[in-house]
């Protein structure tokens, strides 16, 4: 018997491809899966009656085409439950033929960055398998902190501390075998405060208040300096007089009537009796 052992990985939902000996003449071909988490499997193949069979295998494992023509093993999508040792047994007119692959499941790490409340930025590498590596740019002199759930599955998080370098400028390097992946943080001064953010754009807010308003008082000023005065009607003295002259013609007359009867009168009274006119 022809025996051989291989290490492969694949990442939860990936797919994974286990290649077994493509012989000619094949009597009997059959995997044996002995997961690390569940039962055991089996699926089987026999050329002489062209039979298949299955045994407690989940719907993700099966042939990859007609085992007849092909005998290689898919599984898809690769789940955690898929960690564990895949082995084909092979019999041939060539001889016996035995393979065994070591399946290991990749856990990609959920990746969160941001910002303590020191103002140093964090960059944090979440139940991922096998742990992930970070690194800093520019270099940090602090040492990650390690979590185990376990499960095999690691939380690593790293802070930066680069002893007085602009935290404003720092990319975080993940490195992990199913990913890789950066991320650019900027972080606020640690002496930053909301109020050194909230008092500046207040004090500009009142700025412009007050510019409009003075621009709106200056402008009101200058269109009261340009209106023309208003002026009232006036009468001149020609019309006065030309109202006030029929009256006064008018009381001359009447007085010079008045006393022209007064005078008659006067004249009369003092006549002797037979000088009197005659009327």
């Amino acid at each position: 018997m022809r025996a051989r052992n291989i290490g492969v990985s694949a990442a939860v939902g990936d797919s994974s491809v286990l290649i077994c000996p493509n012989k000619s003449d094949v009597i009997m071909v059959t995997w044996k899966i002995n997961p690390k988490t569940g039962g055991h499997c089996t699926l089987g193949y026999r050329a002489d009656l062209n039979q298949t069979n299955r045994t407690n295998c989940t719907e993700n494992t099966s042939w990859k085409s007609r085992p007849d023509h092909d005998p290689t093993l898919q599984i898809q999508p690769v789940g955690r439950a898929s960690e564990g040792n895949y082995t084909c047994e092979m019999a041939a007119r060539e001889g016996n033929f035995h393979l065994t692959y070591h399946l290991t499941v990749l856990v990609p790490p959920k990746l969160t960055a941001y910002c303590d409340s020191r103002g140093n930025p964090v960059c944090k590498a979440v139940a991922g398998k096998p742990a992930a590596q970070i690194r800093w740019v520019p270099e940090s002199n602090s040492s990650p902190d390690w979590e185990d759930h376990g499960d095999g599955t690691v939380t690593v998080l790293s802070t930066f501390t680069g002893n007085g370098t602009d935290v404003n400028s720092t990319t975080c390097f993940v490195f992990h075998p199913a990913m890789r992946h950066n991320k650019s943080i900027a972080c606020l001064p640690k002496n930053f405060t909301p109020y050194t953010a909230i008092i500046p754009g207040f004090l500009g807010t009142v700025i412009f208040i007050a510019l409009i308003y003075w621009f709106k008082f200056r402008g009101d000023r200058l269109c009261h300096k340009s209106k023309p005065p208003e002026t009232t009607p006036t009468q001149s003295s020609q019309d006065d007089s030309m109202e006030v002259e029929p009256y006064t013609t008018y009381v001359q007359k009447e007085n010079v009537i008045y006393s022209s009867v007064e005078v008659n009168l006067t004249v009369q009274q003092n006549l002797p009796r037979g000088l009197l006119p005659v009327t």
